[in-house]
């Protein structure tokens, strides 16, 4: 089952290019299975999502991409009130006593700057943010972050004995299906996809 874990739409993400309607299309001609909407700070209702596919074949799944203290994550499977910024060790309370999944998205975004003047920053500096104390996985590979940065993330979640995964972090319809997270199962909601990726019954792949 091909997924792509990290994808924004308009209006609900403000940053985001892509209508719902257009992203079903695109999914559909790349021959995506399913799709994750992480909106900023927000969650689609189930009968929305049901609605949104129809009968278009793809299989959509809620989670929301928040900001904490220590950097962005992809939640799923938590739908409680969460604040603008939370600090980091009580959203995973949060999400731990759900039953939910945290996904450090794009950790290592323009970790050149991060630690500034720290050019030669390695994976074994950038491992001990305490960001990686509380998440379930790593995205290592992210569509909008180039291959260097995407490695020091992989080598990070290598380092921290974390899972790793992949989403395209799609803002654009050109950008859906850069990477995507390949079940080896099929699953029907959120519950059964955390299930295949607290498993690591995955690879990563890429639909364009």
């Amino acid at each position: 089952m091909i997924i792509d874990l990290h994808v924004h739409t308009k209006p609900r993400s403000a940053c985001s290019h892509i209508a719902p309607e257009e992203l079903l299309a695109e999914a559909a001609r790349l021959g995506l299975d399913g799709i994750c909407l992480t909106e900023h700070h927000g969650l689609w209702d189930r009968a929305e999502l049901s609605r949104l596919a129809g009968k278009s074949g793809i299989s959509l799944f809620t989670g929301n991409e928040v900001t904490t203290d220590q950097g962005d994550v992809i939640v799923f499977a938590y739908s409680g009130h969460v604040p603008e910024v939370i600090p980091l060790a009580d959203l995973q309370s949060a999400v731990a006593a759900a039953g939910g999944f945290m996904i450090a998205a794009h950790p290592l975004r323009g970790f050149k700057v991060f630690g500034i003047g720290q050019l030669k920053l390695t994976a074994a500096q950038a491992a001990r943010r305490k960001m990686f104390q509380y998440v379930d996985a790593v995205e290592i590979r992210n569509g909008r972050l180039n291959e260097e940065e995407n490695k020091m993330a992989e080598e990070v979640a290598v380092s921290r004995g974390l899972r790793g995964v992949a989403g395209s972090d799609a803002h654009r319809i050109d950008e859906i299906g850069k990477w995507v997270t390949i079940l080896e199962r099929t699953v029907k909601d959120e519950a059964g996809l955390i299930e295949e990726l607290r498993a690591g019954r995955y690879r990563i792949g890429t639909a364009r």
